[in-house]
């Protein structure tokens, strides 16, 4: 993974774990052990979830760039979806507390792509990749004026 993307994971998945360990605390004092479990695997699944998405579109991105937007979009709903079907799935569960799960799933999954949405916005991401052709003669290109 490149500088650039690592960096971004990792600006999105340390407040996530942050969240996630206030929210763990948290649980532990209202709902006592299992609220404190049921926060925590809420906070492993966002950032696993979210960080395999981010893996993901980062490498549409450099390999399909064409469908970049489309995938972005689908990659979020179909995340969405799953985080849904995991509150559905654990509602009834007495492994660990449901609602302290669901609750640190939300604020995890908001808190995710706040940061990850903050640190694209910070990065510095060049849109178009410098020509080596014009940093090799002084800055100059090769062939001036029209290629026609």
């Amino acid at each position: 993974m490149p500088s650039n993307d690592a960096r971004i994971l990792a600006q999105a998945a340390v407040p996530t774990a942050a969240v996630g360990a206030v929210a763990a605390v948290v649980s532990g004092v209202v709902a006592g052990g299992k609220g404190a479990v049921g926060a925590v695997v809420a906070t492993v699944i966002v950032i696993l979830f979210m960080g395999i998405g981010l893996y993901v579109l980062q490498r549409t991105a450099k390999s399909l760039p064409h469908l970049f937007q489309a995938m972005g979009l689908m990659l979020y709903a179909a995340q969405i979806l799953l985080l849904f079907i995991f509150v559905a799935a654990f509602k009834n569960t007495t492994l660990f507390n449901p609602r302290a799960f669901a609750i640190t799933l939300v604020v995890s999954t908001l808190t995710w792509i706040a940061a990850q949405t903050r640190a694209h916005m910070k990065s510095k991401i060049l849109y178009v990749e410098p020509d080596s052709a014009t940093s090799s003669h002084g800055g100059k290109p090769e062939k001036p004026g029209r290629s026609s």
